[in-house]
């Protein structure tokens, strides 16, 4: 009797589980219910009245707008400093001197050491210090020093090199602020231009500095335009998938690029094109999957632009399986901690009882007999 009211209990429980988690698939509960997750009606068939590039009729992105955090690489053409100019060190200098020794010519270029000075060879007696000085006032200390070995020796001295291009020259990330950093010339603010606005914006910039400076800018890595994989895994997440845009992809590179569809994804696939305002209608772009990959239709296979989001639905059925499992594990876990009490329980009753009673056909127990006559 025990026994039977237990599993009669147990089959009521499991009725009254199973009528809870049936009364509750609703709009409410399922995800896909709620107004914001409902996919999008769209058929196939039916495209935007407007043109929409595709696989075939690609078309080129429009000049390039500098975004933060983009790498520009800056190469200095022109950069020569307004006079008066005093030499710094990591300047480059060029030294051409005449009637001095011919085993030992002066005619090169000589970079000025961080501690301000430059060597002339043992000959002209070593180091002559050359910071803060005008290339004249250059001139006049080294032909001085080198008449004291040479005499009659001329020499002409000129700045071949300013240590401005060591810092304008190079990769330049565009820092969160939206400027890139020119060392000690300053930043200059570029997001949101084009290469050549950046290009006549640092050369503004540096003619407070230098003379008609002159400089090219070209992107080096374009990390601020991006589109997005969407993958929804029947009820058990979302995976969202960022990858670079280069102005080329189109549905299926970005399916690809993603290792293709996963085995819970149904073949119902679309793009979302964000609105230019937040009050305009949403810009949903059906994909034939069927079409684009076993008939080599390019009518859906659209190409990306920045921005847009490639979302692949997931199966119904196998998102219906994700819900009812997770609404009948703690059902699942309350049985089975049921099940395991009950039988421990008569368990710990069987072995509880004094040895020779009750019914050993009935409680399983083999009584054990005395010893003797």
């Amino acid at each position: 009797m025990v026994r039977q009211g237990f599993w009669r209990r147990l089959a009521a429980g499991l009725v009254l589980a199973l009528l809870a988690a049936g009364g509750g698939v609703g709009c409410h509960s399922l995800p896909m219910g709620h107004k914001c997750c409902k996919p999008p009606k769209f058929d196939p068939c039916c495209l935007p009245d407007t043109p929409v590039p595709k696989e075939l009729n690609k078309v080129s992105m429009p000049p390039y707008q500098i975004e933060i955090p983009d790498i520009l690489v800056i190469d200095a053409v022109r950069i020569i400093p307004l006079p008066p100019y005093r030499v710094e060190p990591l300047d480059v200098i060029y030294v051409n001197g005449k009637n001095v020794f011919e085993t030992d010519p002066i005619n090169g270029l000589y970079p000025v050491d961080p501690d301000g000075t430059i060597n002339l060879g043992s000959a002209y007696g070593g180091v002559v210090r050359v910071t803060d000085l005008t290339t004249e006032e250059i001139q006049r200390v080294i032909q001085n020093k080198v008449r004291m070995f040479a005499k009659g020796a001329e020499i002409t001295v000129s700045l071949a090199q300013s240590r401005g291009v060591q810092q304008i020259a190079g990769q330049h990330i565009v820092r969160p602020d939206g400027t890139v950093g020119l060392g000690s010339y300053g930043s200059v603010y570029v997001a949101g231009m084009t290469v050549a606005q950046v290009k006549a914006a640092i050369e503004s910039h540096l003619a407070k500095y230098l003379y008609r400076p002159e400089v090219t800018v070209d992107v080096y890595a374009y990390n601020s335009k991006k589109y997005y994989v969407i993958t929804d895994f029947a009820g058990a997440g979302q995976q969202v998938v960022q990858l670079p845009h280069t102005g080329n992809e189109t549905v299926l590179d970005a399916v690809s690029n993603v290792g293709g569809l996963s085995a819970v994804s149904s073949k119902k696939l679309w793009v979302a094109r964000p609105s230019p305002t937040d009050c305009g209608q949403d810009q949903i772009l059906p994909v034939d999957w069927c079409g684009i990959t076993q008939k080599g239709q390019v009518k859906t296979n659209f190409q990306l632009l920045p921005g847009d989001r490639v979302f692949i639905m997931s199966q119904p059925l196998t998102k219906i399986d994700t819900l009812y499992a997770r609404m009948l594990a703690p059902v699942q876990r309350t049985l089975g901690i049921a099940l395991y009490g009950a039988s421990a329980y008569n368990t710990i009753r069987i072995a509880s009882r004094p040895i020779g009673t009750g019914n050993a056909a009935n409680t399983g127990v083999t009584p054990i007999l005395p010893i003797g006559p």
